[in-house]
């Protein structure tokens, strides 16, 4: 159970930071926000998922082959990844977004 948990906060956090390094990479490399946002999104659902799906597999395998804490563990593990996912393509994105939009409205005068 807790351990699940912990795990998952810990993909969690690595999913944040992946595609918050693709979007810096894509500012450094001269794109708008906007488009580097997108991009930086896009580039990282692959490796994203890749390493997801990946501990899915293993927890998949652990609640059908375990028993008792193991497959508590493998059940809180699998819930979290699904989470995980969702959370980072969609809520982040969101929040991304709306900081953006934040940022931007500070920085233009408004007309008089």
């Amino acid at each position: 159970g807790i351990a699940g948990i912990v795990l998952t906060v810990g993909m969690a956090v690595d999913a944040n930071v992946l595609i918050y390094e693709r979007i810096r990479e894509e500012l450094r490399n001269g794109k708008t926000p906007i488009s580097a946002i997108e991009a930086g999104f896009s580039r990282a659902l692959a490796t994203i998922i890749d390493s997801n799906l990946t501990t899915l597999i293993a927890g998949i395998v652990m609640f059908w082959l375990g028993s008792g804490p193991i497959r508590g563990f493998a059940v809180t593990l699998c819930l979290g990844i699904m989470t995980t996912v969702f959370t980072a393509f969609t809520v982040t994105r969101l929040l991304v977004s709306l900081w953006l939009v934040r940022q931007t409205e500070r920085r233009v005068p408004a007309p008089l």
